[in-house]
């Protein structure tokens, strides 16, 4: 299995950014350097448990959250951010997103065998 640093980074820079903090912010408070920040949230540097942990605690989500969608058999990847995405929607703009979501999923399908098609 491999671990998806670069999905990680951004899922901290996407909650780093909906509680309005800086890098400068995040670094301070989980006392690690701005840059080392920057390079975990581009995935140029893999963190440790402990620093998933501190970034986590500061952030006010779970390790789970930040790890979501680095596991092949979790059928309830994204349902938290999939929930909060359409929290704030109308009724309106949830069956666009969910006509939209079902017509891409059944383009996926349909076409699943082009992912396997050799280029040449």
């Amino acid at each position: 299995m491999t671990i998806n640093y670069k999905r990680i980074g951004n899922k901290i820079k996407i909650f780093r950014k909906s509680k309005h903090m800086s890098q400068a912010d995040l670094a301070e408070l989980t006392e690690l350097s701005v840059p080392y920040i920057s390079h975990i949230e581009t995935g140029r540097k893999k963190a440790s448990l402990e620093t998933l942990v501190k970034i986590a605690d500061v952030l006010n989500v779970t390790v789970d959250r930040l790890l979501c969608g680095n596991q092949e058999h979790n059928s309830k990847d994204y349902e938290p951010e999939l929930r909060e995405l359409i929290s704030d929607c109308s009724i309106y703009e949830k069956s666009v997103i969910y006509d939209t979501a079902h017509s891409v999923k059944k383009s996926l399908r349909m076409n699943n065998e082009l992912l396997f098609k050799k280029r040449g």
